[in-house]
C-alpha cells in the first residue's frame, strides 16, 4: 500500500509562471507548428501561433542556432513578402527508447523527426534485475557511438519503459521469487541514468504504446484514444486531450489489469485472458512445444487449431475491456496492436470487433476499433518520442525548466 503524500493535490496551483516559462511556451508552440506542418513559412507560423512577426523571427533564429530547425529556399512570386519555409532538422536532436519487457529488451535510437536510426532487441526468459541494466547500458552506448562526434551531445536522454508493476506476473514467466522483491525496490529511471550517464524518463509500457499510437495517427488526431498492446501480457494506455492518462504514480490506465469474464464466466485479468502467455498455455495444454523467441517468427500455421481458439477467446476478453475503458474515459478510437504478425493482428482485430458488436449498447457511443499504427516496436518508440516531446514540444507548465533548454 502506498503512503499518502504530504502535499495537497491543489498546492502546485500556487506556483506562478516566470517570464522564462512564457518564452519556452512560445518557443514550443513554434516548434510544434514546424513539426506538424513541415515547410510551414515564417508568416504562417506567426499567424497560426498568434505571435508577432518580430517575436516569431527571434524564436526561429534561436531554434536555428541550436540546430533544431533548418530553413529552405525563400519562396518568391507569391502575394505579400517572400516566405521562408522551415522544417525540423533530423540531425538536431535524438533520443533513445528502451523497453524492458517481460521476455525481451528493445533499445532503439531515433531522431527528433521521429525517424528510427538503429535498433537492437534481445530475448530473455524473464527480466533479470541483476544483469538487465548493464546490458542495456552497453547497447545504448553502442547505438549512440555510431552518431557523428558533433551530434552525440544532441541526445536528449533515454525514454525507458517497463510494466508499472512486475509483481506476481513474474511468476507466470518462470522468474525466481526473489526477482519480485528486487524489482519492487528498483526505480527504473534513476537506475538507468546511473548506468548510462544520460537523463532518463520512465513511462509505463502501455502508456508508451498509446503515445506511439497518437503520434502515428494522421491529423486531425482524436481527442480520446485507448491503446491495447498484446505481447507476453497486455499493455494498455489512454491519451485524452493530447495528454497521457498516467495518474499520480504513472499507472493510471493499466488496462491489462481490467477484470473480464472468460468463456466459462469466471473472472480473469485481461493480462491472463488475451495475451500471448494465454496462447502459450493453450499450446502446451494441447501437446505443443511452447514457442520461443520473437512471436513474429513463430510457426503460427503449426499452431492453427490453438490459435483459432485463442483469437476467439482474446477477442471476447478485449471487447469487454474496451467497453469498460469507454465507460471510464471518453475515447473516440481504440487502437489494437501487438508483437504479432500482421495477419494474426488483423484476425485479432476482426475477432474483437465481432464480439464488441454482440454486447448491448448502453454507452453514449462506441469507439471505433482500428488496427494500431505503432507497429511491433510501438513501446520503445513511444518512450523515445515522449522524451523528445516533453523536452521540446509540450506546453505543460511543470515542464518549463530553462536549465534543460541550455
Amino acid at each position: 500500500m502506498r503512503d499518502l503524500p504530504d502535499q495537497d493535490v491543489f498546492e502546485p496551483i500556487v506556483r506562478g509562471i516566470t517570464q522564462s516559462g512564457v518564452r519556452l511556451a512560445n518557443e514550443r508552440a513554434v516548434l510544434t507548428l514546424i513539426a506538424g506542418i513541415p515547410g510551414v513559412s515564417n508568416a504562417d507560423i506567426a499567424r497560426r501561433s498568434g505571435l508577432g512577426p518580430q517575436t516569431t523571427a527571434r524564436i526561429l533564429a534561436d531554434l536555428e542556432t541550436r540546430h533544431l530547425i533548418t530553413r529552405g529556399e525563400v519562396l518568391r512570386g507569391r502575394r505579400g513578402q517572400p516566405a521562408t519555409p522551415y522544417q525540423l532538422n533530423p540531425q538536431g536532436g535524438y533520443s533513445v527508447g528502451v523497453e524492458i519487457g517481460w521476455q525481451h529488451v528493445e533499445i532503439l535510437l531515433q531522431n527528433i523527426a521521429g525517424q528510427p536510426i538503429a535498433a537492437t532487441r534481445r530475448f530473455h526468459d524473464y527480466p533479470n534485475p541483476e544483469t538487465v541494466f548493464t546490458e542495456i547500458a552497453a547497447d545504448v552506448e553502442a547505438l549512440v557511438s555510431n552518431l557523428p562526434d558533433d551530434q552525440r551531445g544532441r541526445v536528449a536522454g533515454v525514454g525507458v519503459t517497463s510494466p508499472g508493476n512486475f509483481g506476481p506476473l513474474l511468476a507466470h514467466v518462470g522468474a525466481p521469487p526473489y526477482t519480485i522483491d528486487a524489482w519492487a525496490e528498483i526505480d527504473v529511471g534513476p537506475r538507468l541514468t546511473q548506468e548510462t550517464g544520460l537523463p532518463a524518463l520512465w513511462v509505463n509500457d502501455g502508456s508508451a504504446a498509446a503515445w506511439r499510437e497518437i503520434t502515428a495517427h494522421p491529423a486531425p488526431r482524436p481527442k480520446g484514444l485507448a491503446s491495447f498492446f498484446v505481447g507476453t501480457f497486455v499493455g494498455g494506455g489512454v491519451v485524452s486531450e493530447g495528454a497521457l492518462v498516467e495518474g499520480p504514480y504513472g499507472n493510471g490506465a493499466d488496462l491489462g489489469a481490467i477484470v473480464v469474464h472468460d468463456r466459462a464466466g469466471k473472472p480473469a485479468y485481461l493480462h491472463l485472458a488475451a495475451s500471448l502467455h494465454a496462447l502459450v498455455l493453450k499450446a502446451i495444454d494441447a501437446g505443443y512445444a511452447a514457442p520461443v523467441g520473437s512471436p513474429r517468427k513463430w510457426d503460427w500455421a503449426a499452431l492453427a487449431p490453438v490459435v483459432t481458439q485463442w483469437l476467439d477467446d482474446a477477442g471476447h476478453a478485449l471487447a469487454q475491456a474496451i467497453l469498460s475503458t469507454t465507460a471510464m474515459t471518453e475515447v473516440d478510437i481504440v487502437a489494437l496492436n501487438g508483437d504479432l504478425p500482421e495477419s494474426i493482428l488483423s484476425r485479432l482485430v476482426e475477432s474483437t470487433s465481432i464480439h464488441l458488436a454482440q454486447f448491448p449498447v448502453l454507452l453514449a457511443h462506441r469507439p471505433r476499433l482500428t488496427t494500431g499504427l505503432g507497429g511491433p516496436s510501438a513501446v520503445a518508440l513511444g518512450a523515445a518520442q515522449l522524451l523528445l516531446f516533453r523536452r521540446h514540444f509540450s506546453r505543460a507548465w511543470e515542464l518549463f525548466d530553462p536549465a534543460q533548454e541550455k
